[in-house]
């Protein structure tokens, strides 16, 4: 679809079968600033690498001016794995975040002062009332619309925070129910083209369980681009917007 795309052979050891992953252990900023997240499960602190990062650099000629690395807070037991469980307006500097197990409060408010974020915590349950385990699992934002799961936030309160806040940002809700959440239909990511379009990434799974008006709200913001990865999405536990680590970075 016309997007630049920086792709990575991850190593044999040790293994790290979330590496397709990157989105949790990383964001890329418009600054300069690269952000690394404490993760929960021990097995997936080996994907963060400054190697990839440095191939980054010699590959695309990006900038990186500083890093701000959390990490260290994995040995209080303190979680906040990036854009999974930060979901960012950051033309807005505003970190939506559905606190859980793998997205604590006050690193939530750490980030935010770090990078100069006003912050939005609220809780967030799925259809057993389980705990929503990331943001991005049941928002979204593009640079006009926003995919929001309103069933998932038992809190009315918490739910017209999140409203007004996408309201006065001047982007279109498009709500989805649980059900589509399940299916990952929350898990997506607007993504610019080389020659300046807009692109839609989204699984062929979350497609399939949206509606027509859901769908045709969706095309008019980019050209959809489907992607069917069912393995992935049975056995990862994570969808298309998990797979990519959106690049921010100011170009020398």
């Amino acid at each position: 679809c016309g997007v630049e795309v920086f792709a990575f052979e991850d190593s044999l050891l040790p293994p790290k079968p979330d590496a397709c992953f990157p989105n949790n252990w990383v964001s890329l900023h418009g600054d300069g600033t690269v952000v690394l997240y404490p993760m929960l499960a021990p097995n997936r602190r080996h994907e963060r690498s400054l190697d990839l990062l440095g191939l980054l650099r010699q590959r695309g000629g990006f900038e990186v001016s500083q890093v701000i690395d959390l990490s260290h807070h994995e040995s209080a037991g303190r979680f906040l794995e990036g854009t999974g469980s930060l979901v960012l307006d950051r033309p807005g500097r505003c970190a939506y975040a559905c606190l859980s197990p793998r997205t604590d409060a006050g690193l939530l408010a750490e980030f935010a002062g770090e990078l100069g974020y006003r912050s939005i915590g609220f809780r967030a349950v799925d259809g057993g009332g389980v705990p929503v385990y990331h943001t991005n699992v049941l928002m979204s934002l593009g640079e006009r619309f926003a995919v929001l799961c309103e069933q998932a936030v038992p809190d009315q309160g918490e739910l017209a925070t999140l409203r007004a806040s996408i309201e006065v940002s001047g982007r279109e809700l498009i709500p989805i129910s649980l059900d589509q959440m399940q299916a990952f239909a929350g898990n997506l990511l607007q993504l610019a083209s080389r020659d300046g379009g807009r692109v839609v990434a989204i699984s062929a799974t979350a497609w399939a369980a949206l509606d027509a008006g859901q769908r045709r709200r969706l095309e008019s913001h980019g050209e959809i681009a489907a992607a069917s990865i069912p393995t992935i999405e049975r056995h990862g536990g994570g969808s298309v917007r998990c797979m990519l680590a959106e690049v921010f970075l100011p170009r020398r």
